[in-house]
């Protein structure tokens, strides 16, 4: 059994996918445009959103997300109730992790050492999304 995230971004999907492409390495593992889609006159694709991204996957690290534009109805994405957590394989790189994602965002808790870890984070990012980032105390192993 796996879990996965699937994010909906409500029109902003492809600028999404290239943020985190930049700011965390993510690859575009599959990717399905609504014109890509077969007719469907009980579902047909609403004008101007032909080339929005109806699937995605995508891989950061080793986690695959889906992700998605969604219904394209101008309503702000509200993205609450979750967060998703990033703890980094290299100390050095939590810090740039956090920096990285914050950018055009909102930091929730800045940077900082706590009791469990070396360093935390937390931001929203430019696309309503929370995020956590985390150094492993050292000689801790994060699960993979």
């Amino acid at each position: 059994m796996q879990v996965q995230p699937y994010l909906f971004f409500n029109g902003r999907c492809e600028e999404a996918l290239k943020f985190y492409g930049e700011k965390l390495g993510a690859q575009v593992l599959f990717q399905m445009r609504f014109k890509d889609a077969p007719p469907s006159p009980e579902q047909p694709i609403r004008p101007g959103t032909e080339e929005k991204i109806m699937h995605s996957t995508i891989r950061i690290g080793s986690t695959e997300l889906m992700a998605s534009d969604g219904n394209c109805d101008g309503t702000p994405v509200t993205h609450s109730g979750y967060s998703l957590s990033i703890t980094v394989d290299d100390p050095s790189q939590g810090e740039k992790t956090f920096k990285a994602i914050s950018e055009g965002g909102n930091v929730v808790m800045p940077w900082q050492a706590t009791f469990w870890s070396s360093g935390f984070g937390m931001a929203i990012d430019r696309f309503g999304v929370m995020w956590m980032v985390t150094n492993p105390h050292e000689g801790d192993k994060h699960p993979s």
